[in-house]
């Protein structure tokens, strides 16, 4: 299983997916050939609780130097 499937799998659902990210399920059906869109990777990670991280949907950015540039709140 791939992490979008494991993505869909927690959310309950392609549909329910979808909604928890605010878009159409047909755009989320589509990242399974296309591959995740890296500004949707932050929002599947929270929607999943951490179980689906942003490295494992889409690997074409350094999440780790993204990570660890964030400012201290």
């Amino acid at each position: 299983m791939n992490a979008l499937e494991k993505a869909i799998e927690i959310a309950g659902g392609t549909t329910a997916l979808a909604k928890r990210l605010g878009v159409h399920k047909n755009v989320v059906t589509n990242w399974k050939t296309r591959g995740v869109p890296i500004d949707q990777c932050p929002a599947i990670e929270k929607a999943t609780d951490r179980a689906v991280l942003c490295e494992q949907l889409n690997d074409s950015i350094d999440w780790a130097y993204i990570r660890g540039s964030q400012q201290p709140a």
